[in-house]
């Protein structure tokens, strides 16, 4: 899909620093959770572009006559994570949209995407837990096992990922390095499925270490790096 303005619906503050965007489908806009898309906006009259993964577990293209297919489990918005750096270029201004604003929206890029495997593994660094809790939702609600690892010192999204485990996902959230902590390593020992890693540069570095001592191999993992923190 080439760049289209989009509908921002709602923004929400989803932990500290960071705020959801939930932004309108757009036509012929077909992304799986796991996916990203490029979003512009126009900052003291510069254009500026970022990536963002969604985060939510489903898109759906609106009907022509503006309804929504519900029986399919879709939805005629979609939505990104923002980690909100006030000295960033285009964060702090995603934060401040409101409702009826409209931003650029390119894609959807990425390879690292949920394909309806039964099983999945799912390790997040920071920001990476948008992708993380979007494809943790999607799976179960497919009937599938999910277990969710979180590494963050101030987390967000808290709300899902508990609900995530009321519904029968594991989820275990440390503000500690995942190789130090040992209810990861446990998590992870006897976790099975596929693996998908989503944060820095250095969380990736982190994750592959903390997979290699617990038996996985990191090849293996479906991966985005966000580049150096």
């Amino acid at each position: 899909m080439d760049e289209t303005e989009v509908v921002v619906r709602a923004v929400r503050e989803v932990g500290e620093d960071t705020v959801a965007l939930e932004l309108e489908t757009p036509p012929a806009f077909d992304a799986r959770p796991g996916q990203f898309v490029q979003i512009r906006g126009e900052v003291d009259g510069e254009a500026i572009t970022r990536h963002y993964t969604l985060s939510s577990p489903d898109v759906f293209e609106p009907r022509s006559n503006g309804s929504s297919d519900e029986s399919e489990g879709g939805a005629e918005t979609f939505e990104i994570t923002v980690g909100v750096d006030p000295e960033g270029d285009l964060s702090p201004w995603l934060a401040d949209r409101e409702a009826g604003d409209t931003v650029g929206v390119d894609g959807p890029y990425g390879e690292a995407y949920y394909e309806g495997e039964e099983s999945v593994v799912l390790l997040a660094g920071g920001p990476g837990v948008g992708p993380a809790v979007g494809i943790g939702e999607r799976a179960v609600a497919d009937g599938h096992d999910a277990v969710v690892v979180y590494q963050d010192d101030a987390p967000a999204h808290e709300d899902r990922l508990r609900a995530l485990a009321d519904r029968g996902a594991t989820v275990v959230m440390t503000d500690q390095a995942l190789a130090d902590d040992e209810r990861v390593r446990e998590t992870l020992r006897e976790a099975t499925g596929q693996l998908f890693v989503y944060g820095f540069a250095d969380f990736l570095d982190a994750a592959e270490e903390a997979l290699a001592e617990s038996g996985h191999d990191f090849a293996d993992a479906k991966a985005e790096n966000f580049g150096p923190s």
